[in-house]
């Protein structure tokens, strides 16, 4: 990922169902000079993915259709998306779902709510640094 990337000309994928989360997470984002594309659903995140590209990948767990591990178990088999980051962005803490998150290639896991401030650090880190390495710790959890 460039430095004019993580500057403020990334595009970003946000997948989740909640309409008022997406609507702070735009307004969150904007702040960070970055262009969003919001879907509600795994099925259209994965058709989004197919047709567009992204920067980085922002993915909720609890998704109407197939869920968030399943979705990111997709992206991962697919080789087009070895170097997009991934952040999991979910209300669940559990500490094996997010263990099992990070394992399946998540870049990154906030839990919701989450603080505007720490949002954008972590997009900014993920799009500046790109994938983490196996074994490397993320710079987004929380």
């Amino acid at each position: 990922m460039s430095k004019a990337t993580a500057a403020g000309s990334a595009r970003i994928l946000v997948v989740d169902d909640d309409e008022k989360l997406l609507e702070l997470l735009r307004m969150t984002l904007q702040r960070a000079g970055v262009e969003l594309v919001a879907v509600a659903d795994g099925v259209r995140g994965m058709e989004a993915l197919q047709s567009e590209r992204f920067d980085l990948l922002i993915l909720d767990l609890m998704l109407p259709d197939i869920d968030g591990l399943e979705m990111l178990r997709q992206v991962r088999q697919d080789p087009r998306f070895d170097k997009m980051p991934v952040l999991i962005l979910s209300a669940l803490a559990v500490r094996d779902i997010i263990r099992q998150g990070l394992e399946l290639g998540a870049d990154g896991y906030l839990t919701k709510p989450y603080l505007p401030d720490t949002l954008i650090g972590c997009v900014r880190n993920l799009l500046a640094e790109g994938r983490r390495r196996p074994g490397q710790p993320s710079g987004c959890a929380g």
